[in-house]
């Protein structure tokens, strides 16, 4: 997660959003790249695996301040010990020597500041989510089979609106039968194809 860059994709939203007000974005993955790309209004919905929570008094910090403090309190302790999971935690048996990092303000416990499933969304994301569709005249969902309400809710609520719907994703959606055009293809070439056909054509963001 350290390394990954934003590519093309989150490039070409972020320079459309700031040249010709393409609108906001609310985003499911938690990788911050949408952000990291310049993307100027941005609502992660699920979370950033960059940050971390406070179980009990809700402040967050970021996620390489905890990485540095539970290097200072198990010192020795390797990387090279233990197996890394592809979400980034670690799987060892050996706990009794790991001291757990609290919460500096509370003591509390601490999280990715991240949705797991089974989790709801934040009621403040939500809304703010909730508001932008409203204020949308038209809304885009880009890479997203749609699988989990979270996503699926704004589809839903843009139709209830009557405003048009595209999708574009690989493979079916839950909102397929939602969407006033649905494009079964991959997010970065359709992009570059909608925005060199606006440039070639003089076209606005409508």
């Amino acid at each position: 997660m350290w390394v990954a860059e934003p590519n093309d994709a989150h490039r070409m939203l972020a320079a459309t959003a700031t040249t010709n007000g393409l609108g906001g974005l609310i985003t499911q993955n938690v990788d911050g790249l949408h952000t990291a790309a310049g993307h100027p209004d941005v609502i992660d919905l699920h979370g950033r695996l960059d940050r971390v929570v406070c179980l009990e008094c809700g402040r967050t910090t970021s996620r390489a301040r905890v990485q540095d403090r539970l290097s200072a309190l198990n010192p020795g302790f390797s990387a090279e010990n233990v197996t890394l999971l592809p979400d980034g935690d670690v799987d060892f048996e050996d706990t009794e020597r790991f001291t757990v990092a609290e919460c500096e303000y509370c003591g509390g416990v601490l999280k990715p500041d991240v949705v797991f499933f089974g989790e709801n969304a934040p009621r403040q994301r939500v809304e703010a989510s909730r508001q932008l569709v409203n204020r949308a005249d038209w809304l885009l969902v880009l890479g997203s089979s749609l699988a989990v309400w979270s996503g699926l809710r704004f589809v839903k609520q843009a139709r209830a609106r009557d405003i048009p719907v595209v999708i574009v994703n690989r493979g079916a959606t839950r909102g397929d039968e939602l969407a006033d055009v649905k494009i079964d293809a991959g997010v970065t070439e359709t992009l570059r194809l909608w925005l060199g056909a606006r440039e070639l054509n003089g076209m606005s963001t409508q």
